[in-house]
């Protein structure tokens, strides 16, 4: 009996394919940017670059929200820091590297700060609480314009690429290096420990204080990573913009970031990459219809309804998202 039972087990790990590992996939999509980013023509780069800062706060926020169930309507303000930390460095300094590495760290300590009283709180005090940011860091660079410029904002110094390599496709690299290193730490952070506390956490916090788990602690930590994350993006938005303002990062952003990684799927890395490509691909088509209406009050306004349509067809049709979407397949007689 024991002899079939490890024949069978033999035979069903034959069958399944063995998985895949986190550095594998980002090896093989960085193969596929760079080699994308010689056939795209220099404003599709620009989009690419573009998807590619948007997947770093997308993955942020989707292990925030989707596998810690802490609501998040303030990361566009986080983004806000660590765009301007990196124009306020680069003015000094001018030096890009060490200039983004300070905008995580900055908003890495915001996020922390901001964690710590998110802690405390839940459900639409918590949307509250993160609302009050987006609402607060608007109005610091008005109060303090002698550093921030106002509502002009900060332009970006920064040096012309290396060699001959034309900008777009130099931005394309550089913004998907930092979406797929922040992706590949994400993929084994919530492989191990920290991912099943969080997941516990987030279905059911008696549980996991029975358990061993440090509720507290990992809430204040899951909103650390997102927040890093953020300020990564904010960071690659200024190189993007090459100027920073407070117009650039409105209340509206981080309600399509949510709306992104809602749609794309939550606690997914990939429906966070199916968000990042909605909040280019939708902006976009309302821009060319805004733009063929001869309205540019009307842009802004169908991209937020795009989004809407977009958030309840996908509900109605997967409650999981993009991302859980499972198309059924032929059986062998079915094919025969």
């Amino acid at each position: 009996m024991t002899i079939l039972q490890d024949a069978t087990k033999t035979k069903d790990h034959q069958k399944s394919p063995p998985k895949s590992t986190p550095l594998l996939l980002v090896i093989a999509g960085a193969i596929i940017v760079v080699a994308l980013t010689y056939v795209l023509p220099p404003f599709r780069n620009y989009q690419l670059a573009t998807i590619g800062a948007y997947f770093c706060v997308t993955a942020g926020l989707t292990v925030l929200t989707g596998l810690n169930g802490q609501l998040s309507l303030g990361h566009g303000a986080l983004m806000a820091t660590g765009a301007y930390t990196l124009a306020l460095w680069q003015n000094k300094f001018d030096l890009l590297l060490p200039g983004i590495a300070l905008a995580v760290l900055v908003t890495t300590v915001v996020g922390g700060i901001i964690g710590l009283a998110a802690a405390r709180l839940r459900g639409p005090y918590l949307a509250g609480l993160t609302l009050a940011v987006a609402v607060v860091v608007p109005s610091i660079t008005s109060t303090f314009d002698k550093t921030f410029n106002s509502d002009q904002g900060l332009s970006v110094a920064l040096d012309p690429p290396p060699g001959v390599i034309p900008v777009e496709q130099w931005q394309a690299w550089l913004c998907w290096a930092g979406a797929l290193l922040t992706v590949l730490v994400l993929a084994y952070l919530v492989r191990g420990r920290f991912g099943r506390d969080l997941r516990a956490v987030r279905d059911d916090e008696t549980a996991a204080k029975l358990a061993g788990v440090g509720v507290a602690r990992t809430q204040v930590m899951a909103f650390v990573v997102s927040a890093a994350c953020a300020g990564l993006a904010g960071a690659l938005f200024a190189v993007l913009a090459q100027s920073v303002s407070p117009g650039a990062f409105p209340l509206t952003l981080s309600l399509f970031l949510l709306m992104a990684i809602v749609i794309g799927g939550l606690g997914r890395l990939t429906g966070a990459l199916i968000g990042a490509v909605l909040l280019v691909a939708l902006p976009s088509v309302a821009q060319s219809i805004a733009e063929d209406a001869g309205s540019q009050h009307l842009e802004g306004n169908l991209a937020l309804t795009f989004f809407g349509v977009v958030l309840v067809l996908v509900m109605l049709a997967a409650p999981g998202g993009l991302a859980a979407l499972k198309f059924p397949r032929r059986s062998r007689r079915q094919k025969g």
